[in-house]
């Protein structure tokens, strides 16, 4: 996931470290307009992130799978087995997304058919979160009950583009951490709330275009055409190339 290019209302977050109960969505509150923030390491967020566990370094940085791969399209194996394969998968995942400077991504944006996905964004309070969760199942808000973000989202297999694309501003995820571990976590507003549903949908096999108007999701591809050139196919393993779209 990338963060949309626009500044967003945002609002408080929670964290539930492993083993605690489900959080029901309460009291939301918007707590201003931040500036824009950098999705890969929050400059204005705090230094040190919630973390649940300790999690794995060292990954190599692989090429990322583009939209219109299979393994893009379909709703991925869960994961069964935590051991050091997984591990190492986790750590790739990690030094990819921060190479490609995202807020999150999932196992098949790097071509693998596992239910596993990685993050790190700020949540409500803007407060950093970094996690890792496999086999997520994700909560939303009742119908009746839900504050629509119609915010700018982007994704990393298709870099470069951005639309609006509304999603409730509360979300839970439930799950595993890559040791095994229940986590949960909840955001309430922040790139965190976003971040949750845009990752758990990419294990589903969906991908953001799929729930944006098909006028929307036109122009998305088209922004996307327009600097496909700037991304190699290797990219972020190759250096994406500067070009006047920087400018």
């Amino acid at each position: 996931m990338r963060v949309g290019r626009r500044p967003t209302v945002t609002l408080s977050c929670t964290f539930v470290h492993p083993g605690t109960p489900s959080v029901r969505k309460s009291d939301l509150r918007a707590v201003g307009y931040p500036s824009q923030v950098s999705d890969r390491r929050p400059s204005n967020a705090a230094k040190e992130p919630v973390l649940s566990v300790s999690l794995p370094t060292g990954g190599t940085v692989r090429p990322i799978t583009r939209w219109g791969e299979p393994v893009m399209h379909r709703k991925l194996t869960p994961v069964t087995t935590y051991d050091e394969d997984l591990e190492r998968l986790v750590a790739d995942m990690f030094a990819t997304m921060y190479a490609a400077e995202g807020a999150g991504l999932a196992a098949n944006q790097i071509g693998v058919d596992l239910q596993v996905f990685v993050f790190d964004c700020t949540d409500g309070a803007n407060k950093r979160v970094v996690g890792v969760v496999c086999n997520p199942v994700l909560t939303l808000p009742d119908t009746g009950d839900r504050n629509l973000d119609d915010s700018e989202e982007g994704c990393l297999s298709l870099p470069g583009a951005y639309t609006y694309c509304a999603r409730p501003d509360w979300s839970q995820v439930d799950g595993t951490d890559h040791t095994g571990a229940p986590v949960t976590y909840v955001g309430e507003g922040g790139t965190l709330a976003r971040c949750l549903q845009h990752e758990t949908d990419h294990l589903m096999g969906t991908v953001f275009g799929d729930r944006v108007p098909s006028r929307a999701r036109k122009k998305l591809y088209k922004q996307a055409e327009a600097i496909a050139e700037d991304y190699p196919t290797e990219w972020p393993a190759v250096a994406r190339v500067s070009s006047a779209h920087d400018l």
